[in-house]
């Protein structure tokens, strides 16, 4: 095979609103299932943005790369966090290696792909680009091209985290336009073998619109004018896909995927007041307001461990020789992890019944671990509920999030849709994985996939 690829990347696209029987009306993936290869495409442990993108295109694990979540400690101070960024991703990714071979790649979008790094094409990097001021294309003058005959690029939504429905179905709309948009241009100007983008807007619509489109969700608001906007929006972002397909020919393999799905959100576990509780984290100077961790004034010397807030908690251990001011003896490390395992998963709800949760072990889990990982990787009630990592909370578990509006929590997984034929046409597939992307593109372009990568050419099998 020696095809033209084009990835649609849809951020948090779920299975149950494109493939279940209460699937939206979107004829253009339909078409596209109909003729190819579809299923659920399970995420990466954490199922968050940043790392699944980056385990998608390069695929390697979070281990493998070092990158456990937004924000990675840099070494064993009690500092705060660092962003991971397109510098932090140290293997190669499949522009990297597709420019390796000589052949073109375009590359739009995609998560930590800020700073641009040189490819053999162009790229024009994602949303955690700081800003309209920075240089977020390559090659440079690359933005003033865009700037002209595309139009001003929306690198995404601010103030996503807000219940200000009106103003943000808007600006999401908006920002999707803006996306594609640009793809059509760099699909119709550029010259490309490889076309990858994604677009950011379901991730927001999903954190800020759910409580109006879900039921069974705590907050659910029935008699409201976003009561369909679910549905409404994946049709126009369907309609858009379609616009975007028209443009590419038929000498191209499509795939539209995403890095994780999504689910509702029942509220927050505050689990650095849980370790408060259980006695694991003691502060110098109490608070009464809510207050970020990094803010709190912490007895180092009689702490034994915190969090870390986000969709899922990373929990610290306070190791003697290698936290500056650790306090739990390197020999009792692996057992105290066990206690802490059992603590959680033996955890209840207010109302007497077991939570669901998972306490992991990121060496138990990833194929390396490269830089700092967690000591431990927490799924609160199988992500019903989200981690809060802030301090001065009444209780252990809030309605509300922490830091703005949210009502959905991600889930682990995403979606996988081809054009490319399998056994029978319309063929479902089973046991897909994020990891089994980044070899299917190459197989699909006829390059040699590094014998380094776990996953498996999905159009093998």
């Amino acid at each position: 095979m020696n095809r033209r690829v084009l990835v649609i990347g849809l951020d948090c696209a779920t299975p149950q609103f494109v493939f279940d029987s209460h699937s939206f009306d979107m004829p253009n993936l339909r078409a596209l299932m109909q003729v190819g290869q579809w299923g659920r495409l399970r995420s990466c442990h954490p199922p968050i943005t940043v790392p699944a993108w980056a385990c998608m295109t390069s695929g390697k694990d979070p281990g493998q790369l070092g990158i456990y979540g937004f924000r990675n400690r840099h070494d064993y101070s009690y500092g705060e966090m660092r962003a991971a960024d397109s510098t932090s991703v140290a293997e190669p990714r499949l522009w990297d290696i597709i420019s390796g071979h000589g052949k073109k790649v375009c590359v739009l979008g995609v998560p930590q792909t800020y700073p641009p790094k040189p490819v053999n094409g162009c790229m024009v990097s994602g949303f955690l680009t700081p800003g309209a001021d920075a240089v977020y294309t390559y090659p440079p003058d690359l933005k003033g091209e865009l700037l002209e005959n595309a139009g001003e690029y929306q690198i995404d939504v601010e103030n996503f985290r807000t219940h200000d429905g009106e103003s943000l179905y808007g600006r999401l709309e908006a920002l999707s336009k803006n996306q594609f948009g640009y793809a059509m241009y760099l699909i119709r100007e550029k010259p490309w073998d490889f076309f990858m983008m994604t677009d950011m807007s379901l991730d927001r619509l999903h954190h800020a619109f759910w409580r109006y489109c879900d039921p069974m969700h705590h907050a659910f608001q029935h008699d409201t004018p976003f009561r369909c906007a679910f549905q409404n929006f994946y049709k126009k972002l369907d309609a858009r896909i379609g616009a975007l397909l028209s443009a590419v020919g038929e000498d191209v393999t499509v795939m539209v995927v995403s890095d994780h799905g999504a689910r509702r959100m029942m509220g927050g576990f505050c689990v650095n007041q849980w370790l408060m509780r259980e006695g694991l984290l003691h502060l110098r100077t109490p608070v009464d307001t809510i207050t970020r961790i990094e803010d709190c004034d912490i007895d180092w010397e009689k702490t034994k461990v915190w969090g870390a807030g986000g969709y899922y908690a990373r929990i610290f251990l306070n190791v003697a020789g290698r936290e500056p001011r650790g306090v739990i003896p390197p020999e009792q490390y692996e057992s105290y992890r066990d206690i802490l395992i059992e603590r959680i998963e033996s955890m209840a709800a207010h109302n007497g019944i077991l939570m669901k949760n998972q306490a992991l072990k990121p060496q138990e889990i990833y194929r390396e671990t490269k830089n700092i990982p967690p000591d431990l990787i927490v799924y609160w009630d199988n992500l019903n509920y989200r981690s809060l990592g802030s301090l001065g909370h009444e209780d252990i578990f809030s309605p509300v999030n922490d830091i703005g509006a949210d009502d959905s929590n991600h889930d682990f997984d995403g979606i996988f849709i081809t054009d490319r034929p399998g056994k029978s046409s319309g063929e479902e597939l089973h046991s897909l994985n994020i990891l089994d992307i980044a070899p299917t593109v190459l197989h699909e372009m006829g390059l040699p996939i590094p014998e380094d990568l776990p996953g498996r050419p999905i159009s093998t099998r």
